[in-house]
């Protein structure tokens, strides 16, 4: 799982872009030379790791700032020891595509990977926020199963330093923000693995009303995508994947049907916004959680504590973000998965 970074020993950092970011995954890496995340062999050693373990050539791309330092959990039931991948730079990370210069690039970190169930967020109330399941009347939290679809339909996630404000009424919804991070649908030809930072350049946006919140969902597909050369904007979306945006309005409108709630409705009568719409989204939510860093916005129950804003009054040491990482319990079994979790529900829509 995700963890900090540590310098190189006698001597700084080589500074990064703030885009970039390197990321440890704490698991069965070790001496041996085993990757610590995928039990490969052949990993290069990293500086922060005792023993020498580190990364195979699959699992050490770089990995991307977080909005609030994240961690991974397993795709079961049970817990495992949350991680962290720290903040590299105060300003949201984004970068011009080098193949087109009008596509801007963007890092996602993915909390729920396509066709799974299990309901994983970031902890934002929580000391480094942590992604965990969400937890409802003392269970775990899953989605339901809506005929034709199977859990969630993209790699779902969200976008690294932004918030939706929820003391600002959106002049578009009229509504004010869900008090998180902007959600991302990542629709790809691969399935993401939970907690992995995937490189996505933004498509366009749709405005969902959650329970009178505004809960803006970010349309975008990964860079290393083999058909990302083929899709630009939201129209791109409607050609080379037809269906796709009908079957993602539905799924909102009805995922919480099934938990005896009303349909979710949705700003601009569920049409999807371009390109350039959504970018000036995500730069607003990136100016609410500036302010949020800085005590300038109410920040409520969210826990800020960070690494990398150094101006923050939220910032602290590496070394203190460590100690609270590695004081997590260990991972242990968890109940298995009830079968509900496969049962396909049919709605009169």
């Amino acid at each position: 799982m995700l963890r900090l970074s540590a310098p190189p020993p006698g001597g700084r950092r080589k500074r990064r872009e703030p885009w970039q970011a390197q990321a440890c995954v704490r698991g069965s890496g070790g001496p041996g030379g085993g990757c610590c995340r995928c039990s490969r062999l052949g990993a290069a050693p990293t500086p922060e790791r005792e023993g020498g373990g580190g990364w195979c050539s699959r699992c050490r791309p770089a990995a991307g700032s977080a909005p609030w330092p994240s961690s991974a959990r397993s795709r079961g039931g049970g817990p495992t020891r949350p991680s962290t991948a720290s903040t590299l730079d105060k300003e949201v990370p984004a970068k011009r595509s080098k193949t087109n210069g009008s596509e801007v690039v963007f890092n996602m970190v993915v909390e729920v990977p396509r066709w799974s169930n299990a309901k994983m967020e970031i902890a934002t109330k929580e000391l480094l926020n942590p992604i965990k399941q969400d937890i409802k009347r003392g269970k775990l939290r899953y989605v339901a199963n809506i005929f034709p679809h199977k859990g969630y339909i993209w790699n779902y996630g969200a976008l690294p330093q932004t918030w939706e404000d929820p003391h600002h009424k959106d002049k578009d919804t009229g509504c004010c923000g869900d008090n998180d991070p902007i959600d991302v649908c990542e629709i790809g030809t691969k399935v993401h693995s939970l907690g992995e930072i995937v490189q996505v350049k933004v498509l366009g946006v749709m405005a969902l009303i959650d329970e009178g919140e505004t809960d803006w969902k970010i349309i975008a597909i990964s860079v290393d995508d083999p058909e990302a050369q083929k899709i630009h904007d939201i129209d791109d979306v409607k050609k080379h994947k037809p269906g796709y945006l009908e079957a993602t309005v539905e799924w909102f409108r009805f995922y919480k049907v099934p938990d005896d709630k009303p349909e979710n409705q949705f700003a601009f009568n569920g049409e999807f916004k371009d390109k350039d719409f959504a970018v000036e989204i995500i730069k607003s939510t990136h100016e609410y959680w500036k302010a949020l860093l800085h005590k300038k916005a109410d920040r409520g129950a969210i826990k800020c504590m960070n690494v990398l804003v150094h101006d923050s009054p939220f910032c602290c040491s590496e070394e203190d973000a460590r100690l609270i990482v590695q004081s997590t319990p260990p991972p242990v079994r968890g109940d298995s998965v009830s079968a509900e979790v496969d049962v396909w529900h049919f709605l009169n829509k």
